[in-house]
């Protein structure tokens, strides 16, 4: 994972519980470093958000994302192996509400690094283990039957994996606090204060 600042959405419930205990089975150091979340904007689509920009900027970017995107409750994948890695993820399907929700983001005039990937929308199962073959089978074959409501998305500067932190959340739908939107400079404006880096096309 690149440095910058990357959109997310940390999983909350039984399936939190559930996919917790799976990556405490096959990778305990990633279950220790990171909650369980879906990643959608960072690795794959998209590249991370520059890491000059400033809060103010995300929120006055992700602010009418969130207010005009109601929350999605989706089915998980098959685990697979991601673009080939030995880094397992529980993907989603890439279309529908959460790709809408991704373009959005994309084109909401942050600025980002070129993606190396195409959308892949998914939450890491294992990362950091070197799987034996039994257990990447197992892994593998393993299902996840409940599903994930992502009803908000959460900003987090990182460094890498193992060293992040959270800078903005923002509940999806209409609910969205308008009090905190009046408050906030416009998009350009702070965008215009920002330093530039290369945008992707």
């Amino acid at each position: 994972m690149k440095s910058g600042i990357i959109i997310l959405s940390e999983l909350r419930g039984p399936v939190r519980d559930h996919v917790l205990d799976i990556q405490r089975r096959f990778d305990p150091k990633l279950a220790a470093t990171a909650t369980p979340h879906v990643t959608i904007t960072g690795s794959s689509g998209m590249g991370p958000i520059s890491s000059e920009m400033t809060e103010d900027a995300l929120r006055a970017a992700l602010e009418p994302i969130a207010r005009a995107t109601e929350p999605m409750t989706l089915p998980f994948l098959r685990p697979m192996r991601f673009m080939q890695t030995n880094v397992v993820v529980l993907p989603l399907d890439p279309n529908g509400p959460i790709r809408a929700l991704h373009e959005r983001i994309k084109l909401s005039g942050l600025l980002f690094e070129q993606p190396r990937f195409t959308f892949t929308p998914h939450v890491t199962l294992s990362f950091f283990r070197e799987l034996t073959p039994d257990d990447a089978r197992a892994l593998l074959a393993l299902r996840v039957e409940e599903p994930v409501t992502i009803d908000h998305i959460a900003a987090y500067r990182t460094v890498d994996i193992t060293n992040s932190k959270k800078i903005l959340e923002l509940s999806l739908g209409a609910r969205t606090a308008l009090s905190s939107t009046a408050e906030s400079p416009t998009v350009l404006s702070v965008l215009s204060a920002s330093r530039k880096v290369t945008k992707t096309p």
